[in-house]
């Protein structure tokens, strides 16, 4: 199809990509439209009615488009960019300056519209680059519902995802009063200033002590990222790499604890800590978190130390490393993208534990944020409060995940052995 287009012509092979593309991107184009639609309505509060029928005739011209242009690199986020603009140009050109049917010109409604093409041009595109040409149009049809379908669930995976976050940072945002009057309204008001604004922050910080919860969920945290790494590193390496009685029979029981609900646990455990005197106290928390998660940081560990070349090992053992040297100078080198994923997965579990927390601590001064929240949960003290606690438990993780993105992809062993 490609070789048509260059040549400057279709031929016979090439229509029922265009008309796939077509269609898909006529789909694709209504169905952002329309989320953009409900969620103008719900944060204007305005009665708004999208030229829905412009939006699926720019979406098949769009969507054809995407199927012929055959680039790569930065000529494809060009053309993206350039087909996207283009589509909200027409689109609103189309609708008179008035894409959300608002009797006056809209500049969020100008550059929602611009937002919203943007956005369904990529998903066109990623569609389009999925879908093979065939000689059968009726492999094509399904190639092309299987992309489409699976762009659609992306779409929806985002606004699931999205929306609870967003409500939850809107909600703390707005006064008991606003919330009570109309707990439905998304809108946020930014002219009541900062200090207004985030009120609800300032609060939680300052009169609920928030701020000792975050450096109490820190340390709790950090320190369970470190106890459980420093074993199940040797536990992973010895169950891999040295030969000894028991090891299969430990390696296919590592996670035999995961059997056992958190619920069972807790009650033995709690009266255990209550008689030697851990109940109340942050080492208690530091005995408990290692405990749920080596085993588990451990088989993760296992499953990558199992990839890595021995080669590289056997050379260090010739040129005379001992063990502790091999796994230090050559394994944890090769091993950062999983020590990373490892590490920020104990992370998540020891930052967001709810149960063993709520049981084991009670005196405030050494509340973790998890447990901290739990006083916002009351009549007397606003939702503001309680969703503004929520911010703030979840927007350290989110920073850390995506600051550790990098380290979550690919081995780096790559070309480690030549052959």
């Amino acid at each position: 199809m490609i070789g048509g287009i260059a040549r400057g012509r279709l031929t016979k092979h090439d229509l029922p990509g265009v008309l796939i593309g077509a269609v898909s991107g006529g789909l694709i184009g209504a169905v952002c439209v329309g989320l953009w639609a409900v969620l103008a309505t719900l944060l204007s509060r305005l009665d708004v009615s999208p030229a829905t029928g412009f939006a699926v005739l720019t979406g098949l011209i769009l969507g054809a488009t995407m199927r012929l242009a055959g680039r790569a690199g930065i000529k494809r986020i060009v053309g993206v960019a350039g087909g996207g603009f283009a589509a909200a140009l027409v689109w609103l050109l189309a609708s008179g300056l008035r894409p959300l049917g608002i009797d006056s010109i809209s500049g969020w409604g100008i550059l929602g519209a611009t937002g919203t093409w943007l956005f369904a041009a990529w998903i066109m595109d990623t569609v389009s680059r999925g879908v093979p040409t065939t000689e059968k149009l009726g492999n094509d049809i399904v190639y092309a519902s299987v992309s489409v379908l699976r762009a659609f669930g992306f779409i929806f995976f985002i606004a699931i995802v999205v929306f609870p976050f967003y409500y939850m940072l809107a909600a703390s945002l707005k006064s008991r009063a606003v919330l009570l009057q109309d707990p439905s309204n998304l809108a946020i008001d930014f002219s009541q200033g900062l200090r207004q604004l985030f009120v609800g922050y300032i609060e939680v910080v300052t009169r609920f002590h928030f701020g000792r919860y975050i450096l109490n969920s820190a340390f709790v945290a950090v320190v369970t990222v470190v106890v459980t790494l420093i074993p199940a590193i040797l536990g992973a390496y010895a169950v891999t790499r040295l030969h000894f009685r028991g090891r299969n029979m430990l390696s296919r029981s590592i996670l035999l604890i995961y059997m056992f609900p958190a619920i069972v646990l807790v009650i033995p455990l709690y009266s255990v800590f209550s008689q030697i005197g851990l109940r109340n106290t942050l080492p208690g928390l530091l005995i408990v978190y290692p405990a749920m998660t080596i085993p588990v940081a451990l088989y993760m560990l296992r499953s990558y130390f199992q990839s890595l070349p021995k080669d590289i090992e056997e050379a260090g053992l010739i040129d005379g490393c001992s063990r502790f040297e091999i796994i230090w100078r050559i394994v944890l080198p090769l091993s950062v993208p999983a020590l990373a994923s490892v590490g920020l997965y104990v992370f998540m579990i020891a930052w967001n534990e709810f149960l063993f927390a709520f049981m084991f601590l009670d005196s405030p001064e050494i509340f973790t944020l998890s447990r901290g929240v739990v006083s916002l949960n009351s009549q007397e003290v606003p939702r503001q409060y309680l969703m503004a606690g929520a911010v703030i438990i979840t927007v350290p993780v989110m920073v850390l995940f995506f600051w550790f993105e990098r380290f979550l992809v690919g081995g780096l062993t790559a070309g480690g052995v030549k052959g």
